[in-house]
């Protein structure tokens, strides 16, 4: 169980995803997530090079997120994006896995989709896996191919279609046994919601409430 008192900081990736977001928005996230020392700022790969040559001197990761939020782009596109991401300074990927594919047994397509983005970026990935959408079967299997396909976590979902919740968490950290980190994302609001995911096993929160949750008293 982690401490009443810890700093939460380390642990956010501190998501500005709206699409309409303005540059000014962008600066004030690169200024707060530098501010807090968060984990990273998560922003749509258009805003990338913005927030890389603001927190150039900074210690926060850059992460972007691709095929976002259907996953439905061709493996093509979605490797041009990430490579184009990483061009621009992103240090972290989160990508959309093919719910299609999945859900007809298209595993090998799926596999590969999402393998050529790990190997040929080198940069973490985290594997978005949707898992309100996902039957028992579907999540577990989504996993375990991403995990061969070589990603760096799990990700319990966009936060576009419901939150993160304890037990996915629990479930992820089941399925993982410890091979790749746990990524709990929407929905997370408050200071106890963090704390509850972490102590579930998540290693990282993404959030767009990261500011107020570092600022809520223990």
């Amino acid at each position: 169980m982690l401490p009443k008192d810890i700093d939460l900081s380390s642990y956010i990736d501190y998501a500005l995803l709206d699409p309409a977001a303005s540059d000014e928005q962008v600066d004030y996230a690169c200024e707060q997530a530098d501010r807090f020392s968060f984990a990273s700022l998560c922003v749509y790969p258009c805003n990338v090079k913005r927030a890389t040559e603001r927190l150039l001197k900074s210690k926060v990761e850059i992460c972007t997120v691709i095929g976002f939020p259907s996953g439905a782009t061709t493996s093509n596109v979605k490797l041009y994006e990430a490579m184009e991401a990483v061009e621009n300074g992103a240090t972290e990927l989160d990508v959309v896995i093919n719910f299609g594919w999945l859900k007809t047994g298209q595993t090998n397509l799926l596999h590969q989709d999402i393998a050529q983005i790990c190997e040929e970026s080198g940069k973490p990935v985290k594997a978005i896996l949707e898992l309100s959408l996902l039957t028992p079967d579907e999540q577990e299997l989504a996993a375990e191919v991403c995990m061969d396909a070589g990603v760096a976590f799990l990700k319990t979902g966009t936060g576009w279609a419901g939150g993160a919740t304890v037990e996915m968490v629990k479930f992820l950290k089941e399925i993982s046994r410890g091979k790749v980190g746990v990524k709990a994302s929407g929905g997370i609001r408050t200071r106890e919601q963090a704390i509850a995911l972490l102590n579930a096993g998540a290693n990282r929160l993404g959030t767009s409430h990261g500011t107020a949750i570092a600022r809520e008293k223990n």
